[in-house]
């Protein structure tokens, strides 16, 4: 088979059931990503790398778990990391698209980075061949502006002020990479990481509110439900002028398009029936969308329960894309290509998450969850109570006693967590009231 052209496509902090596919009861906010979901794979127990957003994007670009990396242990990198300018993703490593690259394939990455800045660090550093985007992690729609005030819209790592709505210009240049590279005879991998529905919470009818908010982008007083959900609006009419795109170039059906969030969903996401959110390693926190469509390949209207996060797509992506792993860097990702060809095919998948952020670990293997949450620690079937309400722990010590060993046993494969790792105090999904 010849190598489909790639296009991941990440959300940043979109809730498990903010899409209408996933059982959204707000507005029809998904239309193009649940006809993407209707024509391929929907996964429902699928899962990101890491609660908060910098370490996700670790792992999904080494395939690694991202504590092999001392980036990584930030939760996430942003103005509490102590030397940020030596903090970032090292140019050396091999990461999806230098290895794509090596395959024979076109790079770029059209969004957020938030994996280190200039000199030192960089997409252009790490395999991609284009960027446009922010380096950062949440910046103003309209002046493009960070939290601290310095403007963070770059085009490669020259300092670029377009005039417009951020998540609009990302699909812009989006469509526009997929009309300059689709009759190019070169296979292209697009990384396309919206920072929608992320803070602050602006539409396309709010730049006049946009000054106002400079300087306090990350404020716990302003946006709504329904701005929330305008938010998700404008990305996926994004995704649909990049999918008109595609089959206007006659290669839709070869096109293998991946859909996630970085993280569990914010103060005004839909998780349900999930407890938790963004920072929590309970399942809101953790358990996000995932939505494959590649009509050559995938039947349509798929489903599956397969246990798998971030860096196993990302595998799963250079294994279609006919890369090779460096040996150097052994993968701790699996790859999915198996279910992409046939979604009723499931493998056990043990998947470990740890966070400096209240103490916090996981494991989940089959049905069953490991949770330590501060000083207290839990065992749930995920099967019968995905809201991790009954612990069952009492009544299952041997295997709560062998899943708490196995986490401890991995825990000691990985770098510890240094004591000087910068740990998040903003605004989590613990402060909200549960259902």
């Amino acid at each position: 088979m010849q190598q489909p052209h790639i296009i991941y496509i990440v959300a940043d902090d979109l809730g498990y059931a903010d899409l209408g596919c996933y059982g959204g009861r707000g507005d029809a906010v998904s239309p193009r990503l649940d006809a993407l979901a209707q024509g391929g794979l929907r996964l429902t127990e699928g899962y990101a790398n890491s609660p908060v957003c910098s370490p996700t994007r670790f792992g999904l670009m080494t395939m690694r778990y991202q504590y092999r990396i001392r980036g990584g242990l930030e939760e996430p990198m942003g103005s509490r990391t102590r030397n940020l300018a030596a903090m970032g993703l090292p140019p050396h490593m091999p990461t999806l698209p230098s290895l794509l690259r090596q395959a024979g394939y076109a790079t770029a990455l059209i969004g957020k980075w938030h994996l280190g800045n200039p000199p030192a660090f960089g997409p252009l550093k790490s395999g991609y061949d284009e960027f446009f985007g922010a380096y950062g992690g949440g910046v103003d729609y309209f002046t493009h502006c960070a939290n601290n005030g310095s403007h963070d819209l770059f085009a490669g790592e020259a300092e670029t002020h377009e005039v417009g709505y951020l998540t609009d210009l990302l699909s812009r240049r989006a469509v526009d990479y997929v009309e300059r590279m689709a009759t190019g005879g070169k296979p292209f991998f697009l990384s396309l990481h919206y920072t929608a529905p992320h803070w602050p919470w602006q539409t396309r009818d709010d730049a006049r509110t946009s000054a106002d908010l400079a300087g306090r982008l990350f404020h716990l007083d302003g946006g709504n439900v329904h701005s929330y959900h305008r938010m998700i609006q404008h990305m996926d009419e994004g995704i649909g002028w990049l999918v008109e795109a595609l089959r206007r170039k006659g290669v839709l059906d070869h096109t293998l398009i991946v859909f996630t969030s970085d993280n569990g969903g914010e103060r005004f996401s839909d998780n349900w029936p999930l407890v938790g959110g963004k920072m929590d390693l309970t399942e809101g926190g953790i358990r996000v969308p995932w939505i494959a469509h590649w009509p050559a390949v995938i039947p349509a209207g798929s489903v599956s329960r397969q246990h798998c996060m971030t860096m196993d797509w990302s595998a799963t992506l250079l294994e279609v894309g006919g890369g090779q792993p460096d040996p150097a860097h052994p993968l701790d990702a699996v790859s999915l290509a198996p279910v992409l060809r046939d979604p009723s095919h499931r493998f056990e998948r043990p998947l470990y998450w740890r966070m400096n952020h209240r103490q916090q670990r996981a494991l989940r293997r089959g049905d069953w969850k490991y949770l330590k949450v501060d000083q207290h620690e839990y065992l749930f079937n995920l099967a019968a109570d995905e809201r991790e309400r009954a612990n069952l722990a009492p009544r299952e010590p041997e295997r709560f006693a062998q899943m708490q060993a196995d986490w401890l046993a991995w825990n000691e494969s990985v770098p510890p967590i240094p004591d000087d790792a910068a740990v998040s105090v903003g605004y989590s999904a613990k402060d909200m009231p549960q259902r």
